[in-house]
């Protein structure tokens, strides 16, 4: 069978994680952040993209020593086995089936101010309409063509709408910073941080507001991995250097829009924040400031910078369901490759899928946070696999080794489960259901033989249960949405004991790994044949 081929350089790595990452998150979640946080939502972009940097490190070095396509379903293999692989393959395949229309859905909320068919509101949630699935339905058909036809179009295509999107929104934070900046709409910022209700807020923002969704564009490289060259730079730049060139990005367009406020708009309350064209933030803005070029302008780049992202997570998606077909988690046909080396059938069956998700989750921000409480659980497995495999393959060739690894992968693996828990009880109530019916689908393979899995593979996985069930029992428990009998304060506490026994669990019953192990996953994916440096 035909293998992917090692041929994205690190600087198209790096452009096609970033245009990945800089999607929908930029275009609402300074507005529903700011409604959450008030002006102290500053400190929320600090909090999530400083973790988002722990989190992307732990990768960087997994995926720099471990280039495989589809890295987030091969690491937790060689560190634990099939059924950890599976559910968290599972857990993640989930998540970037939902990303795609998520960033569609962005487009066709901006859309619905000039085409108002497109849309209609229930309950004060913009839901799409006939017309609105038609286009949905367009949209990703178009991503999912540009991903099968030419690499090197898509390629192109990728770098034409980086040097587009970025263009506008640094335009964007310019002519709105010189049209108005008023110093008193972030007065409120240090009464926040003095009071238990302002952190509680800034917390909230960081996993409700779209904040995390904005950082996890990264994942795309861990992906991707197998089809780099350069390792030893690419996997960095693409994974931590895109976090930090977002991060800043994001504080200028989020300070931006604070500034640019009018304190009359503040009167209500943040919660209470509106204006004409606020399913729109930025092109309310520059409409009252009358930059009148400013306004098409983003309304040009609230189709491409979703669209863009959009088209980077069908690749990414594509790349997970490939390595569950090739492990067995799936039916095989889901693992052939076109004359283009694209999985193509990957791509036909995430498209169809991905179309459902428009009706359960309607609303972008009800996508969003049903995903913040599952992508924080793959997010885990990095810091966790980091150190399993230090310690199982000391002797590994590492072309990325990160620096004071055990202290970063506890405050990498710490800020997941925090991010997890401040999504509420509500969203991750939700998210059980997701994950029964993975256990079903991995009890059918394991039932045909396409899994095989012996009694000592399933003890190392026995870490997942107790720690899925207990973010579930914390969140209920806990001050965000839960009972309220863990308070906002004792919750730091318990979840970094929970932590710590957690990581302490999966570092026991890790999977006895050797180098030809890895050798053997490196043959099969054709990732010998080029050198990792």
């Amino acid at each position: 069978m035909a293998q992917l081929s090692r041929r994205m350089s690190p600087l198209t790595l790096f452009l096609l994680c970033i245009n990945g990452m800089v999607g929908s998150g930029w275009l609402f979640a300074p507005l529903y952040a700011a409604k959450i946080a008030g002006s102290a939502v500053i400190f929320s972009w600090l909090i999530g993209g400083f973790a988002a940097i722990l989190i992307s490190l732990t990768f960087a070095e997994l995926s720099a020593m471990l280039p495989v396509a589809g890295g987030t379903a091969h690491v937790p293999q060689l560190s634990h086995g099939p059924f950890a692989s599976f559910t968290l393959s599972w857990i993640a395949w989930i998540i970037s089936l939902l990303l795609a229309p998520i960033e569609v859905q962005a487009v066709l909320q901006y859309a619905s101010l000039s085409y108002p068919a497109l849309m209609h509101v229930v309950d004060g949630v913009p839901v799409l309409a006939a017309w609105g699935y038609f286009w949905a339905a367009f949209l990703m058909i178009t991503l999912c063509v540009l991903n099968v036809v030419s690499y090197n179009g898509l390629i192109k295509f990728n770098f034409v709408l980086c040097i587009f999107k970025f263009g506008v929104m640094i335009l964007a934070v310019a002519l709105i910073f010189k049209a108005r900046f008023t110093p008193a709409n972030f007065a409120g910022m240090g009464e926040a941080v003095m009071s238990k209700q302002g952190w509680q807020a800034i917390f909230s923002g960081v996993a409700t507001g779209g904040i995390v969704l904005a950082f996890n564009g990264f994942k795309s490289g861990v992906e991707l991995a197998g089809e780099a060259k350069k390792l030893s730079i690419a996997i960095p730049l693409s994974t931590v250097g895109a976090v930090i060139a977002c991060l800043f990005l994001y504080l200028g367009l989020q300070i931006c829009f604070i500034g640019a406020l009018d304190p009359a708009l503040l009167k209500g309350g943040w919660q209470n924040l509106a204006f004409s064209g606020d399913i729109g933030p930025f092109v309310g803005l520059a409409t009252g400031l009358g930059l009148v070029l400013l306004v098409k302008l983003l309304y040009a780049n609230a189709v491409i910078a979703p669209l863009g992202a959009g088209l980077i997570y069908v690749t990414a998606t594509a790349r997970i369901l490939y390595a569950m077909s090739k492990i067995g988690y799936v039916p095989k046909f889901l693992s052939r490759l076109n004359k283009q080396h694209f999985p193509v059938w990957a791509i036909v069956v995430n498209f169809t899928l991905g179309m459902l998700a428009f009706l359960p989750l309607p609303g972008w921000q009800g996508m969003v946070n049903f995903l913040i409480s599952a992508v924080v659980i793959t997010y885990a497995m990095g810091p966790i696999a980091v150190m399993c495999l230090r310690l199982t393959l000391p002797d590994k060739e590492r072309p990325f080794r990160l620096p004071a690894a055990n202290l970063i992968c506890f405050a990498a693996f710490y800020c997941c489960n925090l991010f997890s828990y401040w999504t509420g009880w509500e969203t991750i109530g939700k998210l059980s259901i997701a994950l029964m019916i993975g256990l079903g689908l991995f009890l059918i393979s394991y039932a045909r033989g396409t899994v095989k899995m012996s009694l000592m593979e399933l003890k190392s996985a026995l870490w997942i249960i107790p720690y899925i069930c207990g973010l579930i029992g914390i969140s209920y428990l806990g001050a965000f949405g839960g009972k309220n009998i863990i308070t906002f304060g004792w919750d730091f506490l318990v979840i970094a004991l929970f932590s710590l026994v957690i990581l302490g669990l999966a570092l026991k019953t890790r999977v006895a790994l050797n180098l030809q192990d890895v050798k053997d996953l490196l043959i099969s994916e054709g990732s010998m044949a080029v050198e990792s440096r």
